[in-house]
């Protein structure tokens, strides 16, 4: 077995027809084979290992360079994607030599965090990957949102195709990226994708002079359904100047469907709004992301509350090692565990169970609870002070 990085042009012959037989439908026609070439501008600055045998690529993964918001920290980040094995050379431990390679690479390159989705959960929280929220989607009527359409609002809203209006969207994404937890976005040469495609409306709202809200959207037939994707804003306002544009489709669309951040509640937006909120898991074809520390620098300087915890974190590649958390001035110091005195409480994490804790989607006995660690009582109230409860956003799709 030979593992090496595949040149751009590589790509087309050997990872492409991977992925493609895992996550496509099979076989590929011929005219989707000839795709592939387009796909490689959007490719061009992912890092992608292959497993060689006898000269024959078996396995591939890809890494993303990314950057994502951690407690209002933003971070490098390596996107997983792409894993994915023959048919004859699956479980034989192809995929694991290939991920640690891959985020050796890219934590050597500077790389703190790593995100992705997954084809089995369990598989990749070995690997120190915790899981995150998945976004829901939220269906209803145009009619429920007539009484919006009398509304005053302040600012008004922009209405284009987004091949048009693609640096728009791409600096709103850049701020929400600086001021919401969880949230990552691509690096410029996969996002252009979007722009390139042009496939999609842009929406924006914009309040003196300045864009408070996004969303991109098509229609799928008249008749038929409205079909948001993220929808991104600021404040109620700006929340209420994209609904009140898509209350104005109720003779042109019969549904309108749009994706959410999992702490949005869109039940409470209007009086009598009936509609259909849905989070689908499953195993394969739609599964939550996961996303992991690869290095404990993620954490120094965090926003913390007032507690001290010894932590013994083990059984992981990159983390390692005994520390002593201390968020008693407000931010988080990381300090050498073994040279602390007594009378601070201690736990042993699991990286998923540390990585839950720092995204915010566990709280400490759950950690306990789920076998990522064994924290006492003691260890539980001050890692709950240090991590308090914040619902990350992924929002990149990848």
């Amino acid at each position: 077995m030979r593992i090496r990085r595949l040149a751009a042009e590589e790509r087309l012959a050997t990872s492409f027809p991977l992925q493609a037989y895992a996550f496509e439908a099979s076989p590929l026609p011929a005219a989707r084979a000839e795709e592939f070439r387009d796909y490689l501008p959007y490719n061009a600055g992912n890092r992608t290992l292959v497993v060689e045998e006898d000269g024959t690529s078996v396995a591939a993964a890809s890494a993303v360079p990314m950057r994502q918001n951690l407690r209002g920290r933003v971070l490098p980040m390596a996107g997983v994607a792409g894993v994915a094995t023959h048919p004859l050379a699956r479980r034989r431990g192809h995929v694991r030599a290939l991920l640690h390679q891959l985020l050796d690479e890219m934590r050597d390159e500077g790389h703190q965090l790593s995100a992705l989705h997954p084809f089995r959960a369990s598989f990749y929280e070995r690997f120190g990957y915790a899981g995150l929220p998945r976004p829901r989607t939220a269906t209803f009527s145009p009619a429920d949102l007539g009484p919006l359409l009398a509304a005053e609002l302040p600012g008004e809203v922009v209405w284009e195709r987004i091949g048009a209006g693609y640096p728009t969207w791409r600096a709103f994404t850049e701020r929400c990226l600086h001021e919401r937890h969880g949230f990552a976005v691509f690096p410029a040469f996969r996002a252009v994708g979007l722009r390139d495609r042009d496939d999609r409306w842009l929406l924006t709202a914009v309040v003196d002079g300045s864009t408070v809200g996004a969303v991109t959207y098509r229609i799928d037939d008249h008749g038929g359904h409205l079909i948001a994707d993220d929808l991104l804003t600021t404040d109620p306002y700006a929340r209420a100047l994209l609904l009140q544009f898509f209350a104005r489709h109720v003779d042109q669309v019969d549904r309108i469907r749009v994706q959410l951040p999992a702490d949005e509640l869109p039940e409470l937006w209007l009086t009598d709004l009936a509609m259909h909120v849905e989070t689908r898991v499953s195993r394969p074809g739609s599964p939550a992301p996961m996303a992991r520390l690869l290095a404990l620098d993620a954490l120094d300087g965090l926003p913390a509350g007032a507690g001290r915890v010894r932590v013994e974190l083990v059984g992981d590649r990159w983390l390692a090692g005994t520390h002593l958390l201390d968020g008693t001035t407000g931010r988080l110091e990381l300090v050498d565990g073994s040279a602390t005195g007594s009378g601070v409480p201690t736990a042993t994490l699991t990286a998923a169970g540390l990585s839950a804790l720092a995204y915010g989607v566990l709280d400490p006995a759950e950690v306990d609870i789920r076998d990522l660690g064994d924290v006492p009582a003691d260890a539980a109230a001050a890692l709950r002070r240090i991590f308090p409860r914040e619902l990350p956003y992924l929002f990149a799709d990848f």
